[in-house]
């Protein structure tokens, strides 16, 4: 699965397929693919998908949280890395002829909740059962961070990694938190690339 992962990234990411299909509508097939075949290896998950009011708090507060950390990082990563603006404007340069309340749509409808299901709900709780909670997370974090690592953009790789870790220690210790990271994925990922651009 997590091979099938890095392929479908590879296709997305990678100068060599870039530009092949429409991102937008690719990332949204590609994240729903992974998250049903994760549904139905580990069907637990949906026991898992228990949504209320407190769900819906924590994932606002979680997603507003990282904005600022990724507000924050990226003052101090224009101060250390000189490339750091020339990477960031590459990754927002994806949005450039489409529809910004399309791609809000795919981000808040499928791309973030598949996400989840599939990064945190199968790959690292998987991981967690197999090997033991915090090798799951931290081997979670990596394989969620080399995912991207196809685009060569090291500010996207890193930006994988810290909000990769903070949803992934979030499961961790709260397990029964993945409706509040899905909520807290699909609102961030809006906030970053639509709303609240940084």
């Amino acid at each position: 699965m997590v091979l099938l992962a890095f392929a479908l990234w590879f296709f997305l990411f990678s100068p060599w397929t870039k530009g092949m299909v429409n991102f937008w509508i690719a990332i949204s097939l590609a994240s729903l693919v992974l998250s049903i075949i994760a549904l139905s290896i580990r069907k637990q998950i949906i026991s898992e998908l228990k949504f209320n009011w407190q769900s819906f708090v924590a994932g606002i507060f979680i997603a507003a949280a990282l904005w600022g950390v990724f507000w924050l990082g990226d003052k101090i990563s224009s101060m250390m890395f000189g490339f750091e603006k020339s990477q960031v404007a590459s990754i927002y340069s994806m949005r450039d002829g489409h529809n910004k309340w399309l791609i809000a749509m795919l981000l808040l409808l499928i791309m973030g909740p598949a996400e989840e299901i599939f990064w945190r709900g199968y790959v690292q709780k998987t991981l967690q059962t197999i090997i033991n909670p915090n090798a799951g997370l931290i081997i979670g974090v990596i394989l969620y961070s080399l995912a991207h690592i196809w685009s060569f953009n090291f500010m996207l790789i890193m930006a994988a990694l810290v909000a990769g870790l903070v949803w992934g220690a979030i499961y961790r210790f709260f397990p029964k938190s993945l409706p509040a990271l899905i909520i807290s994925h699909s609102l961030w990922d809006v906030m970053v690339f639509v709303v609240f651009p940084i």
